[in-house]
């Protein structure tokens, strides 16, 4: 034994390297034959024929052009000129005519594009397929781990705590903001009324960003009345330099976005925003612990002259980590920040399409109108929860254009493991794409699917329409927590507006350029006519 342990002390030095380069071959023949099994799976599913190393790529790819700022009406947007998203359509408009599943290589990565309602349940009603696609990874240093972006554990946890406050009472509280600002854009809107041609969606999105800075945090930035603040300019510039990463793969690598230049904008915009949301915590954390030094006092006092004290996200929030959650002043700014980028977007776009398609069809707008005057007469009182209810015709019009324009265009989930779809056998891995533009055009759910046709939502058209056809929201347990706070506020903005004014759109839809990227917009912006209403 002892000659044994020496001869193999003596030629340890030796072999341990070649020791080393059999374990790492072996390693690498293993994760080989792995990955040539999965690709042997993908390629079973319909798609058009990949390219070594770059797969399909080079059929989404186009030229470039840098991202620019266009001013508009006195606020910023910043917009991207690409035709990736219809590149992307075209695709699936192509082979959803040869199969109801598809795949599509993007380098070494495998997309899966599920068009039939059936199909899209499998992945978004389940409880294991709820990752996001590492796509949305380029939010974390705005958003950091919050509602959106998070997995696992710490997503069913955040997910339990924060319903409550999406609670119908809660969301009743915000109807005065939403009349509140939605009025203030429609006084800037009466300087437009003379018939004349302007882009409306950056006084939407303005009023709906004023809308979520207060109801998120309880702080007025008055975005409608100080476009140039730099706070509104670093809301729109991080959005726009996280689509502009994420349509461009040279840009993803960290080492690569800091050396086009890009990363010192984007940190510099992203100290900016992180610093008005502490402040603001840390404002409201020290408002909440004086008030319930004096919590007794205030509610006999409140009780007294019938006041109730409006609570914003933010401070829901406190409320909890106050609780048994314990919530760190960075938990808050993830979920505050959160709201923020998902609430003032996607519902200005919302109210944006809806407006775009009512002034395409004047015949639906004067159905509006009627509805409209039934329920406020001459009155130019605040809408109230019950008018909403009341509201029928222009709530189907809204869900017609987020049907024909969803503000999310694509619902990204990246498989942790195999499933089976269609007979298909996914691996983990691939990440599946749902089109909701595609989904929402399936002439089997929706006949004539580019027809505008609000009635397509009365409820007599609804029975037997598969429940995940239409997912603007998306569906499942991973769906908006916000929906009802988005469709209350779409529906008090876009009545305030219509209460006013007769619009007209000045683009046909077949001249229509869109934008499909975070958000669903259109290129050049919303030209629209807009008229005084005559008395009524």
């Amino acid at each position: 034994m002892t000659w044994l342990r020496a001869e193999l002390l003596r030629w340890a030095p030796t072999a341990l390297p070649y020791l080393g380069l059999t374990v790492l071959f072996a390693l690498t023949l293993v994760w080989f034959f792995k990955r040539q099994q999965k690709i042997a799976l993908i390629e079973q599913i319909p798609g058009p024929r990949a390219l070594p190393i770059v797969g399909n790529a080079l059929e989404v790819n186009v030229e470039p052009r840098e991202l620019f700022q266009v001013i508009k009406g006195g606020s910023y947007i910043w917009s991207f000129h690409t035709e990736v998203f219809q590149r992307v359509i075209g695709l699936t408009h192509a082979w959803s005519w040869r199969s109801s599943f598809v795949r599509f290589w993007m380098g070494s990565r495998p997309f899966t594009f599920p068009f039939k309602a059936a199909h899209v349940e499998v992945i978004l009603s389940s409880q294991k397929h709820l990752d996001k696609s590492r796509d949305y990874n380029f939010l974390h240093p705005w958003l950091g781990t919050g509602l959106l972006t998070s997995t696992g554990s710490k997503w069913h946890t955040r997910r339990k705590l924060l319903t409550p406050a999406f609670h119908f009472k809660i969301l009743e509280d915000f109807v005065e903001i939403f009349n509140y600002q939605s009025n203030k854009m429609i006084k800037l809107l009466e300087k437009k009324a003379d018939g004349n041609c302007f882009d409306i969606f950056p006084f939407i999105t303005l009023c709906t960003l004023d809308i979520i800075c207060e109801t998120a945090m309880g702080c007025k930035i008055d975005a409608q009345d100080n476009s140039e603040s730099k706070y509104v300019q670093a809301v729109y510039r991080i959005g726009a330099l996280v689509q502009h990463r994420q349509a461009r793969p040279w840009l993803q690598p960290d080492i690569l976005f800091k050396l086009s230049g890009y990363q010192k904008e984007h940190d510099a915009c992203l100290k900016l925003l992180h610093d008005f949301s502490y402040e603001t915590i840390r404002n409201r954390r020290r408002e909440f612990q004086e008030s319930k030094k004096s919590k007794d006092q205030n509610a006999t006092e409140d009780e007294a002259i019938g006041k109730k004290k409006r609570l914003a996200f933010l401070d829901l929030l406190l409320e909890y980590s106050d609780g048994v959650s314990q919530l760190s002043d960075e938990d808050i700014r993830e979920e505050v920040d959160t709201f923020m980028f998902e609430g003032h977007d996607t519902t200005a776009a919302a109210i944006n399409w809806s407006l775009y398609l009512l002034g395409c069809h004047p015949e639906v707008q004067a159905r509006v109108h009627e509805e409209l005057d039934a329920i406020f007469g001459d009155s130019d009182r605040p809408v109230t929860m019950a008018d909403l209810r009341e509201m029928k015709v222009t709530e189907n019009c809204i869900k017609e254009a987020l049907r024909l324009f969803p503000s999310v265009p694509f619902i990204a989930r990246e498989l942790k493991e195999d499933v089976v779809i269609n007979d298909y056998h996914i691996p983990s891995g691939t990440t599946v794409l749902v089109v909701t533009y595609r989904l929402h055009r399936d002439p089997e759910q929706f006949p004539n699917p580019e027809v505008f046709d609000p009635d397509r939502f009365l409820p007599e058209n609804c029975k037997g329409r598969h429940p995940y056809a239409y997912v603007p929201f998306s569906a499942g347990p991973r769906n908006c927590i916000g929906q009802k706070f988005a469709q209350i506020e779409e529906k008090i903005v876009l009545s305030n507006i219509m209460r006013k004014f007769r619009v007209e759109s000045t683009v046909r839809r077949e001249d229509l350029r869109i934008l499909g990227e975070l958000i669903l917009r259109p290129e050049d912006g919303n030209f629209v006519k807009l008229f005084p209403r005559e008395a009524h």
